[in-house]
């Protein structure tokens, strides 16, 4: 059923809130469904880019269709009116229980390859609408239970063709042509998988590319001296998934997997050879 409109609601619960939008957990009164409900208020001239950025999260939202990806259904603003801007714009988003994958204990290997594919395969039908998300990390993903896991927060999202005019990712996870170049493509999200991976495995962060006011920028040879291989911190991470895992965090973005295919296509091996070792229920809890 497509959802047209919000209308009444009754909040649930606060799932989170930051320095500009918060998000309710709310059961809509005309189905008796539970969502979330990204409030996102607009207190002066300043604040009109977080409404276009809700605007932009829409309309990303609207070009997607997969189990991995966080559904879009409807955008409402509130108050203003011909002559005045709105108070608040409103988001209403798939409700998906469980917490953001930066507050998950390390998962065991056979369970966390799995996930890793199935973020990898949605974020594959995103560059397939021609849509890359620039700003993947573990924080902006959903994970539930056994491999069920989703990818959210659209807002800095780039729609192929459109124009870039800023920087736009998280430092910790951004690639360095990112940086440079205000580049955003398939191997920038490529590279922020890789940056996510290495976090989830490891429990660390890769050196970060991002602009630093007390420290020079990052060179490509200063970055392979300090970054730590990833089964020097965790023996357990197999081979082929650490090797991965470098592959995406190259420096040189030529040097990176050429696509989000060839990924998911190792993760999904990854992840098939690893569950023949397990007993098929333990992926499921």
């Amino acid at each position: 059923m497509t959802v047209t409109a919000i209308g009444k609601f009754t909040v649930l619960d606060t799932l989170g809130s930051g320095a500009h939008s918060s998000i309710l957990h709310i059961r809509r009164a005309d189905d008796l469904k539970e969502y979330a409900l990204k409030l996102v208020p607009i207190e002066d001239k300043d604040d009109l880019k977080y409404l276009d950025q809700a605007k932009h999260e829409f309309r990303v939202g609207q070009m997607l269709d997969h189990p991995n990806l966080v559904k879009v259904h409807c955008f409402e603003t509130e108050g203003g009116g011909w002559f005045s801007q709105p108070k608040k714009a409103k988001l209403l988003i798939e409700y998906v229980p469980g917490r953001t994958m930066d507050k998950v204990p390390l998962l065991r290997m056979a369970k966390l390859l799995r996930v890793f594919e199935r973020i990898a395969d949605g974020l594959m039908h995103m560059h397939k609408q021609g849509v890359y998300h620039g700003d993947m990390k573990p924080n902006n993903l959903i994970y539930e239970r056994g491999t069920r896991v989703k990818v959210l927060d659209y807002g800095l999202a780039w729609i192929k063709g459109e124009p870039k005019n800023r920087i736009q990712g998280t430092p910790e996870y951004i690639a360095p042509e990112t940086v440079e170049h205000k580049m955003v493509n398939e191997r920038t999200d490529i590279y922020n998988l890789g940056a996510t991976m290495y976090r989830l495995t490891t429990l660390q962060l890769p050196p970060s590319w991002g602009p630093s006011e007390d420290s020079l920028p990052m060179t490509s040879e200063q970055f392979k001296k300090t970054l730590k291989p990833v089964r020097s911190i965790n023996p357990v991470v197999p081979e082929g998934l650490a090797e991965l895992i470098h592959q995406c965090l190259r420096p040189n973005a030529n040097k990176r997997p050429e696509r989000m295919s060839h990924v998911q296509g190792t993760l999904d091996q990854l992840a098939d050879e690893a569950a023949a070792k397990i007993d098929p229920d333990e992926l499921e809890t």
